[in-house]
């Protein structure tokens, strides 16, 4: 991977990680697969790496914000490396199109379900940090 590459790559993620809460899954892991001809066991595996610097900015810059729920966010973090040990080793068992599927299913199945809440939950203003 090109230095240039990888750094627009993470300026990107960052972005995105920031604006709307996702990067490592969403962006990193096809960047990488589709445009660095990474295969998709390494783009995730990469992926999670670069999310940790991504996520720890976005925490605390979301802290100040209010908008952190720190007691949902530890049991999540608590219980989430035994999720990701046993999809390490799932991940290293099945070929690779079955990865490179079941990401494609589920980033189109996050997405149809992001465009049915908003069409059907009511617009609600900004919230007002001016205080």
């Amino acid at each position: 991977m090109s230095s240039i590459a990888a750094a627009i790559m993470g300026f990107a993620g960052g972005m995105v990680g920031g604006l709307l809460g996702v990067g490592g899954g969403v962006l990193f892991v096809p960047a990488l697969a589709i445009f660095m001809g990474e295969t998709q066991v390494r783009a995730e595996a990469t992926s999670l790496l670069a999310i940790v610097p991504v996520a720890m900015v976005a925490v605390w810059r979301q802290l100040g914000y209010g908008n952190v729920r720190v007691r949902d966010g530890l049991v999540i973090g608590a219980l989430s490396p035994i999720g990701v040990a046993i999809g390490v080793i799932t991940s290293n068992t099945i070929p690779q199109r079955a990865l490179e599927l079941t990401f494609a299913g589920l980033a189109l199945l996050i997405a149809a379900q992001l465009v049915i809440r908003s069409i059907r939950e009511p617009k609600t203003p900004p919230p007002d940090y001016s205080d």
